[in-house]
C-alpha cells in the first residue's frame, strides 16, 4: 500500500495528506484487487493503526457492497476466510479493537450475510457462533452483527428502497430482506434465542456491558421473530429480574416495550401485558415517588405508555370486532393503570412526563367515545387537567433571555401538553372551562404576589381556551351563554387588574397575545380599548426594556388595531401622535439605537396606514394625515440620497443604501391598508404616493449599491401598478430605462415581473411604450446570456436558466395579453430571431418549466397568425420549425416522462399541434402524412394511427395518444 498516502488518513494530519488518502481510497475503489492487498492486511494484522485498518474494511465494504458479483468463486470464499480469520484474532489480541472498527467490520459481515445467506453461506451464524463460543470479546462482536443485520433488513430509520418508490410497492429489496428474514425464521432464530439465553445467563452479574448488548439485539428481533421464542416464562422472568438490577434495567426496560409494541392477537395482548403488569408491581416497581433515577423513570415511563397503548389498541379491535365481554375487561386493565400513569404525568421531570402522554392522550379519547363517564372517570379527567396545568408551568432555570436547546424542548413540550388540553375539552367542555376559571381567578386576584410562572400559566390557559372550544370566526363572546359570559369575565378582568404591568417579559407577552386572540371582546366591552392601547404604546409594550417584547409587540398593535378597525375612531389621531418617533428613519450616522428594528418598523408604519385609511375622516383629512406620515421619509430619502452619492467608504454606503431601502419600504407597507373598497383614489391620497414616487425614482440612476436600492424601488412600484393604477404610467418608461441600464442576471430576471404585472394590466394602454422597450429589453436579456461563464459555476448556470424562464414569461404574457402586435410590429429580422428563441426554448434546453411556457406561447401565436390572413411567411415558419419542434422536443433523452413538469410541457406540445391542426385544417394532416413524418422513418400505420388521433375533436383523446 501507499505508506505516504496512508498518513492522510490521520485526522490530525494535514489537507494535503488528507486529501491524498482520499484520491488514494478512490483509486482502490475502482483497482481490479486492491480489495486482496487490504484483506491480507486484516488477516495478518499487519497494521496496528486504527485508522488504516478502518481504512481496509472500507475497501472491503465497497467490494462487497458494489463489485461482488465480479469476483470468483475463490475471491468470495477468501472474503469469507478474511472476515473469519479476523474474528478469531479478536479473541487472542492483548487489546481490544477501538468500537468504531468493530462496528465497521459488523457492517462488512452483515453485507456479506444479506449478499450470501441464501445461497454461499446457510451456516453464516453458526459460523459465527462455533468461533466466538462464549468469549467475551467475541460475544461483543458477535452481537454487533446481529445489529448490522437487524439494520440491513428491518431497521426502521433507514428508509429502504422499498418506501421509496411509491409505484413498486415491494421492489427487489424488500422481496430479498422478506425472503431473507423467512430462511431465518425456518433455519436459524431458535439456535440464535437459545445463544442469546445463555449469553444472559453467563454475563448477568459478571458483565453489564455485553448483557445490555444482548438486551439490545433480543428488543430490535422481538418485532420480526415469533414472540413465543421470548415471550416465555425463562425468558420474562429474566428479565424482570434485570428489572431489579441497576445497570441493566434501562435496556431491560426497553426490551420489554418492543415485546409489548409487538402486533398480536387483542385478547392475546391484553393477556401478556396484565401479565407483566402483575410481576412489575409485586416487584414494587409502581411506586414512583420511591424512585430516585430519573433516567431509568423516563425509559419506565416509556414502557407504561407502551403497555397503556397496546391495551388500548386491543380494546378499539374489541369493540369493532364486537366483543364486549373482553372489550370490559381490557377497559378495567386500562383504568387500572391510570394512577401510575398520571403519577408519571405529574413528574417533575419532563422527559418522564413526556413520554406517558400518548397514553394519556388515547385513554381520553376512549372517554370521548363513551356515552356515560363514572365517577372515578370523572375524576380521573379532572386529575389530568391539574396535572396539564401545573406541567405547563415554566420553572425557575428557564433562560428567556438567551433561550437554548433546553428552552427549546420545553417549548415542544408544552406543545403536547396543549394536545392533552384540546383533547379534554372535547371530553369535558364545561369541566375545562370551570377549572381554567378557577385558576384565572384566583391567580388574577392576589398577580402582585404571585411568581410570574404561576400568573403566566393563569393567562396563558385562557389564552389556550380559544383553540380548545372552537367557534367560528373567533365568535367567542356569542351564542352559548354560560361560556360566553365565563370568557367575558376573565376578559374583563384581565384587562382590568392591571396585570400587564407585571414585571416579567413572559407575563407581559402572554397579556398582549391573549387580547390580540380575543379581539371580539372589545367589540362587546368597547370601553377596555383605551386601557389597552395605553398597555401597547407605553413601556409595557412598544417601549418595553426587552427588545424581544417591543418587537412581538409591534406585530402584535397592528393585528389588534386592523381588528378593531371600526371601534378606533375615537382614539386615531392621539395613537398617530404617540407613535410618531417610533417611525423615524435612524440613518447610520447618528448612533442612537432605535428602539425598534427596521422590520418592526414595517408593521407601525403599516398600522399608521391602516388607522388612516379606515377612519371616518373626509379624503381631505385623510390625505393630509397621510402626507404627515410620508413627507419625513421623503424628506429624509433626499438627503441620504445626496449622502450616499458622496460616500467614499463601503460600508457607510452600504449602511445608507440599507436606510434609503427601508424608507421606501416603509411608505410601500403603509399602502397595505388600501382595499377595493377604500381605494387610493377614494381616499384622496393618490398625489402624495405620486410624490413619493418622485422622490424614489432617481435612486434608480445612483451608480452606488445598485442591487439594493433597485430592488427596494422596484417593490414600490409594484405595491403602485396595484394602488395607483393608470396614474403610475407616466414613470414607468423612465424607471425602465434606468433599471436596465447596465444590469445582471439577476436585476433582469426580478425586473421583467414588473413589466409583465404593467402588461397584464394595462393591455393596449401600455403598447406603444412595450413596443419602444421591446427590443432594448430583450438586447439586455441576450447579452446576459450570452456571457461566457466558467463551465462548473452551477450559480451562473442556475441564473442563467432563471432568466431564460423570465424570457419566455415575458413573451408569454405579451402574446396571452392580445398584444402580439407588439413582437409583430419590431421588423421581419427581429421577429424572426424572437421566434428562433422560442423554438429553441422548446426543443434545446432540458428545462420543461422553460419549454411548458414555450409551447404555450407557440399555441397563442399559431392561433393569432396562423390562419390564411396571417403575416406573411408564418405559415412556412409553421411547417419548416414549429411542427418539427412538436417532435424533436420529447424526442430528446432529457425529456423524462417520470417528472410531473415535464409531463404539463408534453400536454402543451400536444395543444400546439392540435392549434395548427385547427388554423391549417387538412393542409397540415397532408404536411404530416405526405412530407414530414414519412421523412422521419415513421411507418405508415403509426403515421395513419397519429393523424387519426390528431383529428379527434376531444383535444384530451391526442394528450393520452402522445403520452403514450
Amino acid at each position: 500500500m501507499d505508506e505516504q498516502a496512508l498518513l492522510g488518513l490521520n485526522p490530525n494530519a494535514d489537507a494535503d495528506f488528507r486529501q491524498r488518502a482520499l484520491a488514494y481510497f478512490e483509486q482502490l475503489k475502482i483497482s481490479q484487487d486492491a480489495w486482496q492487498v487490504c484483506a491480507e492486511a486484516l488477516a495478518q494484522s499487519i497494521y496496528s493503526d486504527d485508522h488504516i485498518k478502518f481504512f481496509c474494511f472500507q475497501v472491503l465494504e465497497h467490494q462487497v457492497k458494489f463489485k461482488y458479483s465480479e469476483l470468483t468463486e475463490v475471491q468470495q470464499q477468501l472474503i469469507r476466510e478474511t472476515l473469519i480469520t479476523w474474528l478469531q484474532a479478536q479473541m487472542l489480541n492483548p487489546q481490544p479493537e477501538k468500537t468504531f472498527i468493530r462496528n465497521k467490520a459488523a457492517q462488512v459481515f452483515a453485507l456479506l450475510f444479506v449478499t450470501e445467506y441464501l445461497t454461499k453461506w446457510p451456516k453464516f451464524f453458526f459460523d459465527i457462533l462455533s468461533v466466538v463460543d462464549l468469549n467475551p470479546r467475541g460475544v461483543d462482536m458477535y452481537l454487533r452483527i446481529l445489529m448490522a443485520v437487524d439494520a440491513e433488513l428491518v431497521d426502521r430509520d433507514v428508509v429502504h428502497t422499498s418506501e421509496a418508490s411509491y409505484y413498486f410497492p415491494l421492489t427487489l429489496e424488500a422481496r430479498r430482506n422478506t425472503l431473507l428474514k423467512d430462511t431465518m425464521r425456518e433455519q436459524c432464530i431458535p439456535s440464535l434465542v437459545e445463544s442469546w439465553y445463555q449469553i444472559l445467563q453467563n454475563y448477568q452479574y459478571n458483565n453489564s456491558e455485553l448483557t445490555c448488548q444482548c438486551l439490545e439485539v433480543v428488543g430490535a428481533y422481538v418485532s420480526w421473530i415469533d414472540l413465543s421464542l421470548i415471550a416465555n416464562e425463562r425468558f420474562i422472568n429474566m428479565l424482570l429480574g434485570h428489572m431489579s438490577v441497576e445497570v441493566l434495567r434501562e435496556e431491560a426496560c426497553d426490551c420489554l416495550f418492543e415485546i409489548v409494541n409487538k402486533g398480536m392477537d387483542p385478547i392475546d395482548k391484553t393477556k401478556l401485558v396484565e401479565s407483566l403488569c402483575q410481576v412489575l408491581q409485586s416487584a414494587g416497581l409502581f411506586s414512583i415517588d420511591q424512585e430516585d433515577d430519573v433516567d431509568f423513570l423516563a425509559r419506565f415511563s416509556k414502557l407504561v405508555n407502551g403497555m397503556g397503548q397496546a391495551l388500548i389498541a386491543s380494546w378499539t379491535k374489541l369493540i369493532k370486532n364486537g366483543d364486549m365481554k373482553s372489550a370490559q375487561d381490557t377497559l378495567q386493565a386500562i383504568e387500572a393503570k391510570v394512577a401510575l400513569m398520571l403519577q408519571l404525568l405529574i413528574h417533575e421531570d419532563d422527559d418522564i412526563s413526556s413520554n406517558i402522554i400518548g397514553f394519556c392522550y388515547d385513554y381520553l379519547h376512549i372517554l370521548k367515545q363513551l356515552s356515560a363517564l363514572s365517577d372515578q372517570q370523572k375524576a380521573n379527567v379532572e386529575a389530568i387537567m391539574l396535572a396539564v396545568m401545573k406541567k405547563l408551568t415554566y420553572d425557575e432555570e428557564y433562560n428567556f433571555e438567551n433561550e437554548g436547546e433546553d428552552e427549546a424542548m420545553f417549548v415542544e413540550y408544552r406543545k403536547q401538553l396543549k394536545l392533552l388540553l384540546d383533547r379534554l375539552a372535547q371530553v369535558s367542555p364545561e369541566l375545562l372551562l370551570a377549572s381554567v376559571r378557577r385558576v384565572f381567578n384566583t391567580t388574577l386576584q392576589n398577580w402582585q404576589t404571585t411568581r410570574f410562572m404561576e400568573v403566566e400559566v393563569a393567562i396563558r390557559l385562557l389564552y389556550m381556551l380559544a383553540e380548545a372550544l372552537p367557534v367560528s370566526h373567533g365568535a367567542h363572546f356569542s351564542g352559548d351563554v354560560t361560556k360566553a359570559t365565563a370568557l367575558q369575565d376573565m376578559m374583563r378582568t384581565l384587562v382590568t387588574s392591571g396585570v400587564s404591568a407585571y414585571q416579567h417579559t413572559s407575563v407581559t407577552l402572554e397579556f398582549f397575545e391573549t387580547v390580540v386572540r380575543y379581539e371580539k371582546f372589545f367589540a362587546v366591552e368597547p370601553q377596555h380599548i383605551p386601557t389597552v392601547l395605553m398597555a401597547f404604546l407605553d413601556h409595557r409594550g412598544l417601549r418595553h426594556t426587552s427588545p424581544k417584547v417591543r418587537s412581538r409587540t409591534a406585530y402584535l398593535f397592528s393585528r389588534f388595531v386592523k381588528s378593531l378597525n371600526k371601534q378606533m375612531n375615537p382614539f386615531i389621531e392621539d395613537v398617530l401622535n404617540r407613535i410618531q418617533d417610533l417611525m423615524e428613519l435612524s440613518p447610520p450616522e447618528n448612533g442612537f439605537q432605535a428602539l425598534l428594528s427596521s422590520d418592526d418598523q414595517l408593521f407601525i408604519y403599516e398600522t399608521a396606514g391602516v388607522l388612516i385609511v379606515n377612519s371616518e375622516y373626509s379624503a381631505e383629512r385623510k390625505q393630509v394625515l397621510m402626507r404627515n406620515l410620508l413627507t419625513p421619509l421623503m424628506e429624509k430619502f433626499k438627503v441620504l440620497l445626496e449622502k450616499l452619492m458622496m460616500a467614499q467608504d463601503e460600508d457607510r454606503q452600504m449602511a445608507l443604501a440599507d436606510c434609503l431601502n427601508h424608507a421606501v419600504g416603509f411608505a410601500s407597507r403603509t399602502s397595505k391598508a388600501f382595499s377595493n373598497k377604500q381605494t387610493v383614489k377614494q381616499c384622496g391620497c393618490s398625489e402624495v404616493y405620486l410624490d413619493c414616487l418622485q422622490t424614489f425614482l432617481p435612486a434608480l440612476s445612483c451608480p452606488l449599491q445598485k442591487e439594493v436600492l433597485r430592488s427596494g424601488v422596484r417593490t414600490f412600484l409594484h405595491r403602485m401598478i396595484i394602488c395607483l393604477e393608470e396614474e403610475v404610467l407616466p414613470f414607468i418608461p423612465s424607471a425602465s430605462e434606468h433599471m436596465l441600464k447596465d444590469c445582471e442576471a439577476k436585476d433582469l430576471q426580478e425586473f421583467i415581473p414588473l413589466i409583465n404585472q404593467i402588461t397584464a394590466k394595462f393591455k393596449t394602454q401600455v403598447s406603444p411604450f412595450l413596443q419602444q422597450m421591446f427590443m432594448p429589453l430583450l438586447h439586455a436579456i441576450f447579452e446576459v446570456l450570452l456571457l461566457p461563464a466558467e463551465e462548473n459555476d452551477q450559480s451562473a448556470a442556475l441564473e442563467k436558466q432563471m432568466l431564460r424562464r423570465s424570457y419566455f414569461a415575458f413573451l408569454q404574457t405579451v402574446t396571452g395579453s392580445g398584444m402580439s402586435e407588439v413582437i409583430a410590429n419590431q421588423g421581419a429580422e427581429n421577429v424572426e430571431r424572437v421566434l428562433f428563441t422560442v423554438i429553441q426554448g422548446a426543443v434545446d434546453y432540458p428545462d420543461p418549466i422553460a419549454q411548458k411556457t414555450c409551447f404555450i406561447i407557440l399555441s397563442k401565436l399559431v392561433e393569432l397568425w396562423g390562419g390564411k390572413d396571417g403575416p406573411v411567411g408564418f405559415a412556412d415558419f409553421v411547417y419548416k420549425h414549429i411542427v418539427p419542434a412538436c417532435f424533436l422536443a420529447p424526442l430528446k433523452q432529457t425529456f423524462d416522462l417520470a417528472d410531473a413538469q415535464t409531463v404539463l410541457a408534453l400536454s402543451e406540445c400536444a395543444v400546439t399541434l392540435k392549434t395548427i391542426h385547427l388554423k391549417r385544417g387538412p393542409e397540415c394532416i397532408q404536411y404530416l402524412q405526405q412530407e414530414y413524418l414519412p421523412s422521419l422513418q415513421v411507418a405508415p400505420e403509426i403515421i395513419q394511427e397519429f393523424c387519426q388521433a390528431l383529428q379527434q375533436p376531444d383535444a384530451k383523446v391526442f394528450k393520452n395518444y402522445l403520452k403514450v
